[in-house]
């Protein structure tokens, strides 16, 4: 029997900002599957700074783009969301595998040609979508899913990041200031509720104090869901929690604490797709459906 393990795919990351040096750049650096090539930024000081940390190239500019694109199999992304599709459609066109944070995009167009661009190219892809991928909540959501049943559900996900008084501690993030917790949190709790009760049919979406959204959900199983979502809770009320109510009674998603470990998790799933030429639940596709409900969800807003 063979046990010649599969060979490293060579990953490039284009981001260098605080959460590829907290998550992204550390779980390609030390995950044994990958050979982690190089880090792509606008700003050659910051790719230059990221790339010393662990060892590997530094690229910057239009031309670094193309250079590190030759020197990989696959990309990771840590961008706004807005940059990173057509940057997403770029490497795909060149034949690169996909690696994507969420959202894909705040603009659905630009979604819809990061996703033709991957599929025209035949590159697989993966959108990290924390819950999906950290061991605790994968497991818990497909025993869940198997299980069936489920008459409805709620989520709540605030934060505290934008709260009057509250000195933030996370990264600054211009994108998340702007368009809230529709965009940010948003899409974990459908990354959530979807696999489990079935896509959306059909929502309404209402705004709360600052950022809140409440969002009310009909799903393709018959089941309904709510969800509150937001940054800028009190300090005193933010929090997350997923509930299940139906046949088998109650289920309460786990905690969850360690995004490098989840997104080792999702590198492993992007080489399996490579592997296996399996299309993974949680594509550029499954990116493109977040995209599409949460700009319909933000149109109700406006």
């Amino acid at each position: 029997m063979n046990h010649t393990p599969p060979p490293q795919l060579r990953c490039g990351l284009i981001g260098a900002g605080p959460w590829a040096h907290q998550t992204q750049a550390p779980a390609l650096s030390a995950h044994g599957g990958v050979a982690f090539t190089g880090v792509w930024a606008r700003r050659p000081e910051a790719a230059a700074e990221l790339a010393t940390e662990h060892g590997v190239a530094a690229y910057s500019g239009e031309e670094g783009i193309d250079a590190l694109l030759a020197d990989c199999e696959a990309v990771a992304f840590a961008l706004p969301p807005d940059a990173q599709a057509p940057l997403a459609a770029r490497a795909a066109a060149a034949g690169r595998h996909l690696l994507l944070d969420k959202p894909v995009a705040t603009d659905v167009a630009a979604a819809r040609e990061a996703v033709d661009a991957a599929l025209g190219a035949g590159v697989a892809s993966v959108v990290f979508c924390t819950l999906r991928f950290a061991p605790d909540t994968e497991t818990w959501i497909e025993e869940q899913s198997a299980l069936g049943g489920w008459f409805t559900a709620q989520a709540r996900w605030l934060g505290a990041r934008y709260a009057h008084g509250v000195d933030s501690v996370s990264p600054p993030s211009p994108w998340r200031r702007e368009r809230g917790g529709l965009w940010d949190v948003g899409p974990h709790a459908l990354s959530v509720l979807i696999p489990i009760l079935g896509d959306v049919t059909s929502l309404s979406a209402v705004p709360g104090p600052a950022d809140t959204v409440h969002l009310t959900l009909r799903h393709s199983s018959g089941a309904s869901s709510a969800l509150t979502l937001g940054l800028s809770a009190p300090a005193g009320a933010a929090g997350t929690r997923v509930e299940l109510l139906g046949d088998h009674g109650k289920s309460v998603m786990p905690k969850w604490n360690d995004p490098v470990t989840a997104f080792r998790g999702a590198i492993d799933e992007l080489r399996a797709a490579i592997r296996t030429d399996r299309p993974h639940p949680c594509d550029i596709r499954f990116g493109l459906r977040l995209t599409e409900l949460l700009a319909e969800a933000e149109s109700q807003l406006s």
